[in-house]
């Protein structure tokens, strides 16, 4: 037990002091009219820190199937597995609400951008909202038709706007209270020249950035891409094709990077293939592995 003295010339000053330095659980074991006022003594208890939780053998097994990181391993392991995932990554929603800046949807092609879009643009309508829907994409043969298809079926229609100029143009004759979805050109963040050319839409856009990835990638691989797309004012994460990886140690890795968790892709559907990222979605996700398999480490 900690004990000390405090002197003041008022009750209230000298409480003041013993709050201020042993807090809210502090005892007043006396108190005492002075000379030059009051004197209390106060007593804190030494309470001995919490006893370590082993980590979960299984758990640890998963983590490492996964190929997650030894240190982020280590701190998931500190806790049950879903409540250490929502306080070590970040986890937001994609604001879609009307009159929201636009979200643009950005990564390396092929990761599944288009398909993200058409998903959210369908979950939208089902819901009675009509988005605005552009791609950006006129690097990619067929981009614009593939988006136009599931448009087509949503009754919306596909603007085309891969120039900053096409796109501002684009985004003037936006419906009061629409929601904004912009399909972006598969790009690296490692070239200058595609990078610049993202900068460019972003800004013109004045939007918000959300980085698809595939599950599947190399964790180091998918933590640079992150971190590069994050430095390009990335702000969300949507990871696709997890239905078709067996390891998701990736997601974990960009999810590392400061990137806000928002969207999984979970099956081959446009109205339920996407869902909301959760952290006990993610923990459930990374104990369905096969065990009985040598862990890749």
């Amino acid at each position: 037990m900690r004990l000390k003295l405090y002197r003041a010339g008022r009750m209230a000053e000298a409480m003041a002091q013993v709050r201020a330095e042993l807090g809210e659980d502090a005892l007043i074991l006396s108190t005492r009219r002075v000379a030059d006022g009051v004197e209390i003594t106060a007593a804190l208890e030494n309470h001995p820190p919490p006893k370590a939780i082993p980590p979960d053998p299984q758990h640890a097994r998963a983590l490492a199937y996964h190929g997650v990181a030894t240190s982020l391993a280590a701190t998931l392991l500190r806790e049950p597995l879903p409540s250490s995932i929502a306080s070590s990554l970040r986890f937001a929603p994609i604001d879609l609400a009307p009159d929201t800046q636009p979200v643009l949807f950005v990564g390396p092609p092929g990761a599944g951008k288009t398909l993200t879009v058409a998903r959210l643009a369908t979950r939208l309508v089902m819901s009675g909202i009509r988005p605005m829907v552009i791609t950006a994409d006129g690097r990619r043969a067929g981009a614009a038709e593939q988006l136009a298809a599931f448009t087509r079926i949503l009754g919306l229609d596909l603007i085309v706007a891969s120039q900053p100029v096409a796109l501002s143009r684009a985004l003037a004759r936006r419906t009061e209270g629409a929601p904004v979805l912009i399909d972006m050109p598969g790009g690296s963040p490692f070239d200058p020249a595609q990078l610049a050319e993202i900068a460019a839409l972003v800004g013109t856009a004045n939007g918000r950035v959300a980085l698809v990835l595939p599950a599947g990638l190399d964790p180091q691989e998918a933590s640079e891409t992150a971190t590069a797309f994050v430095a390009a004012e990335a702000q969300y994460l949507v990871v696709t094709r997890t239905d078709i990886s067996r390891r998701i140690g990736c997601l974990l890795a960009a999810a590392a990077s400061g990137l806000a968790l928002s969207e999984v892709g979970i099956g081959p559907g446009a109205a339920d293939g996407l869902v909301p990222i959760t952290p006990e979605w993610l923990a459930r996700r990374l104990l369905e592995t096969p065990h009985d398999l040598e862990p890749n480490i």
